[in-house]
């Protein structure tokens, strides 16, 4: 979509309106800035939506990257009555044993960053059937790598669901609610 100056712009997904801010993230790049950290009432709508698209799939576990995913990751689990998700984190902590890592780069971070799975969780998920969830996919980096730590572990990916696909980036399989444009200078 060609970049007009806008600086927001009005989503509607599952029924419910937001106004998001647009942001320059790069020389001719624009995007939409969707967050669902602190918005209850649009993580369970979309969840719900999402929960029922992906009862069809036969799975062990979910598994997003940290840190916009997880309240989705949470409402979801509990929908569809797993007693437990598995959280991608971006760097190495403390309390971690024997952790997995892969490199990442996404639309929305400036360089390279890691993505890391405890070893715990890791052992987890060996050999399981998993689906990956994200708030939005865009040009796949985040997505890639998580698929890129499971295919490390063992893990089988069932399919991959988000609330929001930005742009034509991501060639994918992929469950998502709703497209999202992505800006740019020519449009």
């Amino acid at each position: 979509m060609r970049y007009r100056g806008e600086t927001t712009y009005e989503l509607t997904v599952c029924g419910l309106k937001r106004t998001l801010p647009v942001i320059q993230v790069g020389p001719d790049l624009w995007i939409a800035s969707f967050v669902m950290l602190g918005d209850t009432q649009l993580v369970n709508v979309c969840a719900r939506a999402l929960a029922s698209r992906l009862a069809t799939y036969d799975f062990d576990m979910l598994v997003g990257p940290e840190a916009k995913a997880v309240p989705l990751l949470q409402s979801l689990s509990t929908l569809l009555g797993q007693d437990r998700y598995v959280v991608c984190r971006k760097s190495v902590k403390s309390y971690m044993r024997d952790p997995v890592v892969v490199e990442v780069q996404s639309i929305t971070t400036k360089g390279v960053q890691t993505l890391v799975l405890d070893g715990p969780d890791a052992e987890r998920i060996r050999g399981k059937r998993v689906v990956i969830v994200d708030d939005v996919v865009s040009t796949g980096g985040s997505m890639r790598a998580v698929e890129n730590l499971m295919e490390k572990v063992g893990a089988k990916i069932v399919c991959r669901a988000a609330v929001l696909k930005e742009g034509s980036g991501f060639s994918g399989d992929l469950i998502y609610l709703q497209d999202l444009p992505i800006f740019t200078r020519e449009g």
